[in-house]
């Protein structure tokens, strides 16, 4: 074989990932050694060697331009919700066809909310449960009992306030609401507060309070305090999920307290609203 069809063979084992053995020069005994790769390229470079290109002008040299830092991309592009300025029914209308997260895929209904469109006082829970999601409607089953049972005891019935949850839609085993699912939603929470208007926010649960004051801060540093919400300053008191407190009944006394403060602030407010539209207040 020639020196040309064995550097061309050489090549073409070489592409293929086939090592080629060769004797070593000096005696047919000596043991064969594989052409490595850099070998089998200087081969070829010497039977036929590349046509020389015309040397190009050198071109001046451009100054080199500062980088300029690349900027993060959010992982997932939030979904505006429109609900400013819906009515309930619209707003209603939009809730049961949203598809601003994948929540969509694995609900079985949306729950909207219930109660009195005007009250003084609203209840903002974290998100459908399995019970909710097949019924339509936030707090049913032992916890929604449980609820009921607190807004007796303080003196606001189920039926005389309003209800509604972080989320429309139920996560998949009850798992925490993600960071886009709230603010896909979130916007739906606050159009039903402009509707609403109360007086005080009840918090019901860690998810919720956390969601609506913007904090990672635990429950039981949340609790015991009035905080305010949003541009109107509006008066949010926090306290345990029904949920919780079936597993942990110890904490009913401690929620016992935020119903109490809770109901202060509303009589506060009572007061208030008297005292400035001319009724006499009696002590």
């Amino acid at each position: 074989m020639s020196d040309s069809g064995a550097a061309r063979r050489q090549l073409y084992l070489e592409r293929m990932g086939i090592d080629l053995w060769l004797p070593r020069h000096g005696g047919a005994s000596a043991p064969a050694e594989p052409v490595r790769p850099a070998t089998a390229a200087l081969a070829v470079a010497q039977v036929a060697p590349a046509p020389q290109q015309p040397q190009q002008p050198q071109q001046p040299q451009q100054p080199q331009q500062p980088q300029q830092p690349q900027q993060p991309q959010a992982a997932v592009e939030e979904v505006p919700v429109p609900a400013a300025g819906l009515d309930w029914e619209a707003l209603r209308t939009q809730v049961a066809g949203c598809r601003a997260c994948d929540l969509c895929e694995t609900r079985t209904q949306t729950v909207f909310g219930v109660g009195q469109r005007r009250t003084r006082l609203m209840v903002i829970g974290e998100a459908p449960g399995a019970d909710e999601d097949l019924q339509g409607e936030p707090f049913v089953g032992r916890a929604g009992q449980l609820l009921n049972g607190m807004l007796f005891a303080m003196g606001w019935p189920r039926d005389k306030v309003y209800i509604a949850n972080i989320l429309k839609c139920r996560p998949p085993h009850n798992r925490d609401p993600q960071p886009l699912e709230v603010a896909a939603c979130m916007g739906y929470l606050l159009r039903q507060l402009e509707l609403v208007q109360p007086d005080l926010i009840l918090a019901v649960g860690r998810i919720a309070a956390q969601n609506l004051l913007q904090t990672e801060a635990p429950i039981g540093k949340l609790r015991g305090v009035v905080h305010r919400f949003g541009d109107r300053r509006l008066p949010l008191v926090v306290t345990y999920h029904p949920a919780y407190l079936l597993r942990s009944p110890r904490e009913k006394a401690r929620a016992w307290q935020d119903l109490k403060l809770a109901r202060s602030v509303l009589e506060a407010s009572v007061a208030v609203s008297e005292s400035a539209s001319g009724t006499i207040v009696q002590s």
